[in-house]
This record gives structure tokens, sequence and C-alpha cells, in this order.
């Protein structure tokens, strides 16, 4: 009896074996078989150009050298692939690592805590920690590029006078800053997260940056908080911290250790394999300057995508930064509401034209481009001519004709 591929009818499989929650399967029919780089070919045989980047786990795109070379040293060597917060070479060899790109003036009181592999594990963590530290409950969430009202409010939670009847508030145990939003890619700017800062450091208020989605040299420096120039007391890093393996870390000032210990570990705190595949890519992103490669080639392509939003009356905001961009579009001529079925349309388009996008917001109104931090000038070229047939095809109403299968790289 022949035995049918692993991969033969796998779409069609899972749509009647898990659960209908998921988005990308619904988005993005494609059964991957191999992946190097920014390609991904699948089971059809198609080769398309992968800007999702496993929706930010990528920094180095998919299977890269050094990280793939860090996986096998660790399976050839014998060592436990899992062994829970205890010392080991390849654990000293990360937090060596992480340390050295932190901001100086944290790195040297720093404390890294490894988590549950999740973002959300990372979060929940760094909540519990600054609850603990300051015996407060609240939390504020500054993000979402809040207008100076919000602001405001963000200054009377931290115990600012608003006005003259005003007194303060009470204090909250820590203040939670995305510098850049995933789900609409909104940065918030240098001079709003710098006032952040100042209001937190002046009261006595942690300041917990969340940089699961921004971290490693995704926006254009390798850490989103180095932009404004600040040091937060908190950093939660997951995702490309892992490079391509589930890896979560919290890194906080040591002031705020716990007097108590004794805490159980995460029960995948430990995982060697995301450790070296870590230290690898963080070693990477370091020594190859591709932070300022992600800044210079994002600036680059979000000038051609203003110039693809003048064009298109049905494209409005165009942001991001580094290599965290967003298109956002708007109802027809440019005019109403946000319009999440324009930015499906251009998703499903694109990957007719052999490039995956991701489409988000809240509604998904924005197609978000998270292409590997490795891409080169003539990888971006295409992406972006695909990305503007694709547009400019659902702009007349149609699909149009796809464009030639990207090769691999």
């Amino acid at each position: 009896m022949t035995r049918r591929p692993a991969h033969d009818g796998g779409a069609r499989r899972q749509t009647g074996r898990e659960a209908g929650t998921r988005t990308y399967p619904r988005a993005l029919p494609i059964v991957p078989v191999r992946a190097r780089g920014l390609t991904v070919e699948g089971a059809d045989g198609r080769r398309y150009l992968d800007c999702l980047s496993g929706g930010g786990t990528l920094p180095l795109g998919h299977n890269h050298p050094v990280v793939l070379e860090a996986i096998r040293t660790v399976l050839d060597s014998g060592a436990p692939l899992h062994a829970p917060d205890l010392a080991s070479p390849v654990r000293d060899a990360f937090v060596d690592e992480l340390l050295g790109t932190l901001p100086p003036a944290l790195a040297r009181h720093a404390r890294v805590r490894f988590c549950g592999p999740g973002e959300a594990d990372a979060v929940a963590t760094a909540v519990t920690l600054v609850r603990a530290a300051t015996g407060r409950t609240g939390i504020v969430r500054y993000a979402e590029g809040m207008s100076d009202a919000a602001l405001t409010g963000v200054g009377a939670d931290l115990g600012t006078d608003t006005g003259p009847d005003a007194g303060p508030r009470a204090r909250p145990a820590g203040v939670l800053l995305a510098p850049v939003s995933e789900e609409g890619v909104v940065p918030v700017p240098d001079d709003r997260t710098r006032r952040v800062r100042r209001l937190t450091a002046e009261r006595s208020v942690p300041l917990i940056a969340d940089e699961t989605g921004t971290g490693v040299g995704r926006t254009g420096a390798y850490w989103a908080v180095d932009h404004a120039g600040i040091v937060p007391e908190v950093m939660v890093l997951s995702k490309a911290v892992g490079g391509s393996l589930p890896l979560s870390v919290v890194v906080h000032h040591e002031d705020l250790a716990p007097a108590r210990r004794g805490s159980r570990p995460g029960a995948f705190s430990g995982n060697h394999l995301a450790l070296a595949a870590g230290t690898a890519t963080l070693a990477h992103v370091r020594a190859h300057r591709l932070a300022a490669h992600a800044d210079a080639l994002g600036s680059g392509m979000l000038r051609r995508l203003r110039e693809l939003a003048a064009a298109h009356p049905c494209v409005g905001a165009v942001r991001g930064r580094g290599l965290m961009l967003g298109i956002e579009f708007v109802g027809a001529g440019g005019a109403g509401a946000h319009a999440p079925g324009v930015a499906a349309a251009v998703q499903r388009a694109c990957l007719r034209r052999g490039l995956i996008v991701d489409a988000g917001g809240r509604p998904a109104h924005v197609v978000r481009l998270l292409p590997p931090l490795t891409t080169t000038e003539e990888q971006a070229a295409a992406v972006l001519d695909r990305l503007a047939d694709a547009v400019e095809s659902v702009a007349r109403g149609g699909s149009g004709p796809a464009s030639p299968e990207p090769r691999p790289r």
C-alpha cells in the first residue's frame, strides 16, 4: 500500500481536527514543507516570500545557519535538552550575551528571570514582580500612540494633580509600555516615551517595557526603548529572543528582586535548544549590525509605501519603525471607518502573488510587514512590487494576474 505524504490534505484535516478560532490557517491556507531565509515552499510546490516571520519570532528568517548550528551543537553534546533553572554552560552563555545587549545602566544592576515560554507568561511574570516589590496592585497600560489627553490621564494615575481641585490618586504598581503596538503597528513617539519615563521615575513607579515584539533589532535599534534613550526598571522579552524557538525572559533592576526566595521555576524555563538558538541569534544581530540594517532598509520601504498611499485613496496611514511596518486601509474614497475587508482582500491578493503578509489591528484593517532582519534590498523590492500589485488589483475591484513566483534565495 502506498502511503500518502504527511502533508497531503493537511490543511483540510486541520480544519476538521483543530479549533476554528485560529486566524492564520483561514487567511493563509498554506502547508509549508521547506523554508530558508525569506522563502517558504508549500506542499503544492509554490514558493512565497514570507513577511510574517512567525509573527516576529524569526529575526534571522527561516532555518538560518547560525541557529541550526547552535541547535545541532547542543543535540550532539549529550547535554540535557531541558533542565529548569539549573546552571549550565548553555544558560550561562545566553545570559552573558543578553546582558551585553541591554542598556548599560540596566545591565549593571540587572537580574534575569526565566519564565514560561510564551509572551503572556513574561508579561504576567513582570506584573507579579512589580506588585510584589511595591505592595500595590494597579497596572497602567500605555500603548497605541496615546493622545495628549490620555497621557494626562496616565499622569493622574501616577499621582499628578490634573486641576486645582484634583487630589493625587493612589500610585499603581507599575506602568506597562509597549514601544510599538503590534496589532496596528502604532509606534509611541519618543517624546511621549521620555515623558512617561520621567513621570514614573519622579513617583518611584516601575516602568515595564514590553519588548516582546519589538526587541532584538526589529525596530531599527537593538531594543525599541533605545530610540528614546530611556532605561526602564523591567524589560519583557519574548518572540525573537529565542531565535525561532519558544523562550521568554524578564530582565529587571536588582532593587525589585523579591525578599523571599523559593518560588518554583516555570516548567519550560530551561530549554537548552531555545537558549542556544537565542544566544546565536542575539550574537548574530549584534555582530552584523542588523538593527542598523533594519533601520536603513525599513526607512526605504516606508518611503515607497507612502508613494503607494498617495496613489490609492483606500490606503490610509503608513507607519512603523525599522522592519515593523503597517499599512492601514480605509473606506471607499479614503473616507469613513477603517476597512478590514479591504485589508483582508489585499492579504489574499498578496498570497496569490507569492507574498505572505499579516492583517492586524482592531478591527483587522492593517496589513503588517515583518520581514527578517536579514532581508536584502533586492528582496525588499520584490516584496514591495508584489504588495503594490496586490493593492492596485484590489483598488480596481479584482484580483488581477499573479506576479511570477519568487525564487528561493
